[in-house]
């Protein structure tokens, strides 16, 4: 059977970029990500790095031991979050997924041309920047994340949603820790007739007898 290419027991899925007109450790980029690929963030990894992110270093947490510094786990609770609202919650996930590889795209051409440089100066520190740039974009990555399941824990605790305004929650008027009244969204409307047709009578209302 086909696999989906955005499936939820998804561990790690990746890009990799050859470009033959550079250095090997430059023009090679490893775009990394981890959980389900719909909600990941690929974060660029040249390939001449010499370190990687302690966030996704292997022994960081595993299948069996959570770890709060690990990347991997913090994308699973957005992305397991997500999924008991994944309508509403994902449109939170992708402006930052969005945000993210939009500004590691756009960095790419001034990061090359500073590594290229100095590749032909001075290969250590050509490495060394490169492995520099790499982790520091996988922490910001991580960081991003952190505080993006935090922000969707808030807004959506109990299935409510609670209401904005220019991207700062709105209070009742009164008290500053204290929320306006948040916006309880139903269900659609296919799914309350998937109750009546497999509940049939069971929930329907009687009416009195006259």
């Amino acid at each position: 059977n086909e696999r989906a290419a955005a499936t939820q027991q998804t561990g790690f899925s990746f890009i990799t970029e050859s470009r033959n007109w550079l250095p090997d450790w430059i023009g090679g980029i490893f775009w990394f990500g981890v959980d389900d690929a719909a909600t990941t963030v690929y974060t660029p990894m040249y390939c001449g790095i010499t370190r990687i992110p302690e966030n996704f270093a292997v022994g960081n947490g595993d299948m069996l031991h959570y770890s709060s510094t690990s990347a991997f786990w913090t994308f699973n609770f957005v992305s397991n979050f997500c999924y008991l609202r994944y309508d509403l919650m994902v449109q939170d996930v992708m402006k930052v997924q969005n945000e993210l590889e939009t500004k590691y795209i756009q960095n790419k051409p001034a990061i090359d041309k500073v590594a290229v440089e100095l590749y032909h100066e001075n290969k250590d520190q050509a490495r060394q920047f490169i492995t520099d740039y790499s982790v520091n974009m996988g922490n910001q990555t991580f960081d991003s994340w952190k505080k993006l399941g935090e922000y969707l824990l808030v807004k959506y605790i109990d299935g409510n949603i609670k209401r904005e305004q220019n991207g700062i929650f709105q209070t009742n008027g009164y008290s500053k820790t204290i929320p306006a009244n948040p916006d309880q969204p139903g269900y659609p409307e296919w799914w309350y007739e998937k109750i009546v047709e497999e509940t049939g009578d069971h929930f329907k209302v009687k009416g009195e007898e006259h």
